[in-house]
Parts: C-alpha cells; structure tokens; sequence
C-alpha cells in the first residue's frame, strides 16, 4: 500500500467539529504553480464535496467552475486536516486531499467570476496561501518537483 504525507494542524478541542472533506489540484508545469485568485486570497483550484462526489469527481467540478478547464492525470499526493475555530461554523475540521495533474483546454467559461486563474512561481506564493494547509501541500509539491531543492531555503 502507497503512502502519501498528511499533516495535522491544530490540536482538537472538546466539542463537535463540522467535519468538511474537500479535494485539490496541485498544479505545477513549467515551474509555476496554477491557482485561483479569490477577494479572500490564493487557493489551490478545488474545494469541498458536493454530495457524495469522490475526490477526482470534485476536482474535476470546481476546475470547470474555478477556471473552466478540463483536467486530467490526477495522482493522489498528499493530505492534510486542521481543526480550527471558524467565524461561521464553530470548530471546523478540514480536511483536504491532494492531487497533482494537469489542467487542460477550456471548455466553458469560469461559473465563478470573481476567481482568477493564475500562473506564479514559487518565490512569489511561498507562505502566501490562504490557509496553512494549502501552504504546506505547496511546499510538498515544491520539494517533489525539485527533488534537490530545499522549499525552506527557496526565496
């Protein structure tokens, strides 16, 4: 059996959490990585399940909706959970799967307006993901690619 990093964040407290699986491409070609741009911040194209959606399945859903592209060759890389405070829902649980693929042709135009598709090197994004989780999945992704690269030292 393959086994692929998590990460933990945060320590669970007492209480009922609201549990919130989700699924994200990593997208990293010519030494930039493909994210969206939110009024919230930078976040790896995906988000959470619809339903009972598998991981590709939501990939593949909030690519079209994020960025209106098609993708392909999903491989699981890696996951990570947090359990935080949530302005809205409480304690909260993320928790989010990692896949590293390909974004293809547009297809459609983006359902989301306000996301906007970019292209940026890893000195530029490097601490500067919306959440810890997507900044560490980054980072993963990062020293993966550039196997001789330290994503500590990178600048």
């Amino acid at each position: 059996m393959d086994t692929f990093p998590h990460k933990v964040f945060g320590t669970r407290q007492p209480g009922t959490y609201y549990d919130r699986p989700g699924a994200y491409l990593i997208l990293y070609q010519d030494g930039l990585f493909g994210l969206v741009k939110t009024p919230k911040g930078l976040f790896l194209i995906g988000g959470g399940y619809e339903g009972e959606e598998s991981d590709e399945d939501c990939i593949r859903r909030e690519a079209l909706e994020e960025t209106g592209c098609r993708v392909e060759n999903l491989a699981r890389f890696c996951s990570a959970e947090a359990f935080v405070m949530h302005e809205r829902a409480g304690l909260f649980h993320p928790v989010q799967t990692y896949y590293l693929g390909a974004l293809c042709d547009q297809v459609t135009e983006p359902a989301e307006a306000d996301h906007e598709l970019l292209f940026l090197p890893y000195n530029l994004i490097k601490g500067q993901m919306f959440s810890a989780m997507q900044n560490w999945a980054v980072d993963q992704a990062y020293a993966h690619e550039n196997k001789s690269a330290d994503p500590e030292k990178a600048g």
